[in-house]
Protein backbone atom coordinates (compact mmCIF):
# COMPACT_ATOMS: atom_id res chain seq x y z
CA UNK A 1 0.00 0.00 0.00
CA UNK A 2 1.23 3.53 -0.70
CA UNK A 3 2.36 5.76 2.14
CA UNK A 4 -0.60 7.67 3.55
CA UNK A 5 -0.10 11.13 5.05
CA UNK A 6 -3.45 11.29 6.84
CA UNK A 7 -5.73 8.62 8.31
CA UNK A 8 -8.13 7.07 5.85
CA UNK A 9 -11.19 4.93 6.37
CA UNK A 10 -10.81 1.35 5.16
CA UNK A 11 -14.08 -0.01 3.84
CA UNK A 12 -15.12 -3.62 4.26
CA UNK A 13 -16.54 -5.61 1.40
CA UNK A 14 -19.89 -5.68 3.21
CA UNK A 15 -19.94 -1.87 3.48
CA UNK A 16 -18.95 -1.60 -0.17
CA UNK A 17 -21.67 -4.03 -1.27
CA UNK A 18 -24.20 -2.10 0.85
CA UNK A 19 -23.20 1.13 -0.94
CA UNK A 20 -23.85 -0.59 -4.27
CA UNK A 21 -27.16 -2.04 -3.04
CA UNK A 22 -28.39 1.36 -1.87
CA UNK A 23 -27.24 3.20 -5.04
CA UNK A 24 -24.59 5.18 -3.20
CA UNK A 25 -22.13 3.70 -5.68
CA UNK A 26 -23.59 3.30 -9.15
CA UNK A 27 -22.37 1.08 -12.01
CA UNK A 28 -21.51 4.06 -14.19
CA UNK A 29 -19.01 5.22 -11.54
CA UNK A 30 -16.71 2.27 -12.35
CA UNK A 31 -15.02 1.68 -9.02
CA UNK A 32 -13.50 -1.30 -7.25
CA UNK A 33 -12.55 -2.10 -3.66
CA UNK A 34 -8.89 -2.96 -3.11
CA UNK A 35 -7.54 -3.39 0.42
CA UNK A 36 -10.34 -1.26 1.88
CA UNK A 37 -9.82 1.63 -0.56
CA UNK A 38 -12.35 2.47 -3.25
CA UNK A 39 -10.39 3.08 -6.45
CA UNK A 40 -11.74 4.77 -9.55
CA UNK A 41 -11.21 2.56 -12.56
CA UNK A 42 -9.41 4.28 -15.41
CA UNK A 43 -11.33 5.00 -18.61
CA UNK A 44 -10.46 2.46 -21.27
CA UNK A 45 -8.53 3.43 -24.35
CA UNK A 46 -9.21 1.51 -27.55
CA UNK A 47 -5.91 -0.39 -27.24
CA UNK A 48 -6.88 -1.58 -23.73
CA UNK A 49 -10.40 -2.63 -24.79
CA UNK A 50 -9.01 -4.56 -27.75
CA UNK A 51 -6.60 -6.44 -25.49
CA UNK A 52 -9.46 -7.44 -23.17
CA UNK A 53 -11.48 -8.74 -26.12
CA UNK A 54 -8.53 -10.76 -27.44
CA UNK A 55 -7.81 -12.29 -24.02
CA UNK A 56 -11.45 -13.12 -23.41
CA UNK A 57 -11.81 -14.80 -26.81
CA UNK A 58 -8.70 -16.94 -26.35
CA UNK A 59 -9.48 -17.94 -22.76
CA UNK A 60 -13.06 -18.91 -23.67
CA UNK A 61 -11.65 -21.32 -26.25
CA UNK A 62 -9.20 -22.81 -23.71
CA UNK A 63 -11.57 -23.00 -20.71
CA UNK A 64 -14.66 -24.53 -22.33
CA UNK A 65 -15.92 -26.78 -19.55
CA UNK A 66 -15.73 -26.57 -15.79
CA UNK A 67 -14.84 -22.88 -15.83
CA UNK A 68 -16.34 -19.59 -16.94
CA UNK A 69 -14.51 -16.56 -18.24
CA UNK A 70 -15.72 -13.33 -16.64
CA UNK A 71 -14.84 -9.90 -17.97
CA UNK A 72 -14.62 -6.93 -15.60
CA UNK A 73 -16.79 -8.57 -12.96
CA UNK A 74 -16.20 -8.67 -9.20
CA UNK A 75 -14.21 -11.24 -7.28
CA UNK A 76 -15.12 -11.32 -3.57
CA UNK A 77 -11.64 -12.12 -2.31
CA UNK A 78 -11.46 -11.08 1.32
CA UNK A 79 -13.03 -8.75 3.86
CA UNK A 80 -11.46 -5.65 2.28
CA UNK A 81 -11.08 -6.48 -1.42
CA UNK A 82 -13.54 -6.91 -4.27
CA UNK A 83 -11.50 -6.19 -7.40
CA UNK A 84 -12.94 -6.30 -10.90
CA UNK A 85 -10.11 -7.80 -12.95
CA UNK A 86 -10.16 -7.30 -16.68
CA UNK A 87 -10.57 -11.07 -17.13
CA UNK A 88 -10.96 -13.85 -14.56
CA UNK A 89 -11.35 -17.58 -15.10
CA UNK A 90 -13.45 -18.99 -12.27
CA UNK A 91 -14.62 -22.54 -11.56
CA UNK A 92 -18.17 -23.64 -12.27
CA UNK A 93 -20.97 -22.22 -14.37
CA UNK A 94 -22.51 -18.74 -14.62
CA UNK A 95 -25.54 -19.62 -12.47
CA UNK A 96 -23.26 -20.70 -9.64
CA UNK A 97 -22.75 -16.98 -8.98
CA UNK A 98 -26.35 -15.80 -9.06
CA UNK A 99 -26.37 -14.91 -5.36
CA UNK A 100 -22.70 -14.21 -4.65
CA UNK A 101 -19.58 -13.25 -6.55
CA UNK A 102 -16.84 -15.86 -6.94
CA UNK A 103 -14.27 -16.03 -4.17
CA UNK A 104 -11.65 -17.98 -6.14
CA UNK A 105 -10.20 -17.88 -9.62
CA UNK A 106 -7.95 -20.23 -11.54
CA UNK A 107 -6.48 -17.30 -13.47
CA UNK A 108 -6.74 -13.53 -13.21
CA UNK A 109 -5.62 -11.23 -16.02
CA UNK A 110 -5.16 -7.47 -15.80
CA UNK A 111 -4.46 -5.35 -18.87
CA UNK A 112 -2.11 -2.58 -17.82
CA UNK A 113 -1.08 0.66 -19.38
CA UNK A 114 -1.65 3.55 -16.99
CA UNK A 115 -2.39 1.10 -14.14
CA UNK A 116 0.83 -0.92 -14.41
CA UNK A 117 2.18 0.12 -11.00
CA UNK A 118 -1.15 -0.59 -9.25
CA UNK A 119 -1.42 -3.98 -10.98
CA UNK A 120 2.17 -4.97 -10.12
CA UNK A 121 2.13 -3.87 -6.50
CA UNK A 122 -1.24 -3.59 -4.81
CA UNK A 123 -3.35 -5.94 -6.92
CA UNK A 124 -0.59 -8.52 -7.13
CA UNK A 125 -0.36 -8.59 -3.33
CA UNK A 126 -4.15 -8.99 -3.00
CA UNK A 127 -4.25 -11.81 -5.55
CA UNK A 128 -1.27 -13.62 -3.98
CA UNK A 129 -2.63 -13.26 -0.44
CA UNK A 130 -5.94 -14.73 -1.61
CA UNK A 131 -4.22 -17.72 -3.21
CA UNK A 132 -4.93 -16.94 -6.86
CA UNK A 133 -2.60 -19.54 -8.35
CA UNK A 134 -1.90 -17.66 -11.56
CA UNK A 135 -1.91 -13.94 -12.31
CA UNK A 136 -1.08 -12.39 -15.67
CA UNK A 137 -0.44 -8.77 -16.54
CA UNK A 138 -0.75 -7.93 -20.21
CA UNK A 139 1.73 -5.06 -20.16
CA UNK A 140 0.77 -2.63 -22.92
CA UNK A 141 3.66 -0.27 -22.13
CA UNK A 142 6.36 -2.86 -22.85
CA UNK A 143 4.28 -5.10 -25.17
CA UNK A 144 4.81 -8.25 -23.12
CA UNK A 145 3.07 -10.68 -20.78
CA UNK A 146 4.07 -10.84 -17.12
CA UNK A 147 3.22 -14.21 -15.55
CA UNK A 148 3.05 -14.64 -11.78
CA UNK A 149 2.66 -18.07 -10.18
CA UNK A 150 3.11 -19.85 -6.86
CA UNK A 151 1.60 -17.38 -4.38
CA UNK A 152 3.12 -17.20 -0.91
CA UNK A 153 1.94 -14.48 1.44
CA UNK A 154 1.64 -11.27 -0.55
CA UNK A 155 4.05 -12.26 -3.32
CA UNK A 156 4.39 -14.73 -6.13
CA UNK A 157 7.49 -16.90 -6.01
CA UNK A 158 7.59 -17.37 -9.79
CA UNK A 159 7.70 -14.33 -12.06
CA UNK A 160 8.30 -14.60 -15.80
CA UNK A 161 8.17 -12.04 -18.60
CA UNK A 162 7.21 -13.40 -22.01
CA UNK A 163 7.62 -11.59 -25.31
CA UNK A 164 5.89 -11.79 -28.68
CA UNK A 165 6.77 -15.11 -30.31
CA UNK A 166 6.72 -17.02 -27.01
CA UNK A 167 3.94 -19.26 -25.73
CA UNK A 168 2.62 -20.43 -22.39
CA UNK A 169 0.09 -22.87 -20.98
CA UNK A 170 -2.24 -21.92 -18.13
CA UNK A 171 -1.58 -23.96 -14.98
CA UNK A 172 -5.06 -25.49 -15.02
CA UNK A 173 -4.92 -26.22 -18.77
CA UNK A 174 -1.32 -27.40 -19.35
CA UNK A 175 -2.27 -29.07 -22.63
CA UNK A 176 -3.18 -25.72 -24.27
CA UNK A 177 -0.47 -23.41 -25.58
CA UNK A 178 -1.31 -19.70 -25.95
CA UNK A 179 0.82 -17.40 -28.08
CA UNK A 180 1.72 -14.14 -26.32
CA UNK A 181 1.28 -12.39 -29.67
CA UNK A 182 -2.39 -13.40 -29.65
CA UNK A 183 -2.95 -11.62 -26.30
CA UNK A 184 -1.47 -8.29 -27.42
CA UNK A 185 -3.32 -5.81 -29.65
Amino acid sequence: MAEVLAPIHRWTRQQYDDMVLHDILRPEERVELIEGVIFDMSPQKSFHATAISLIEEILRSVFRSGYIVRTQMPLALDEHSEPEPDVAVVPGQARDYTHAHPTKAALVVEVADTTLRLDRKIKQAVYARNDIAEYWIVNLQDHCLEVYRNPQGEQYQSQTVLQRGETLAPLTRPDYRIAVTDLLP
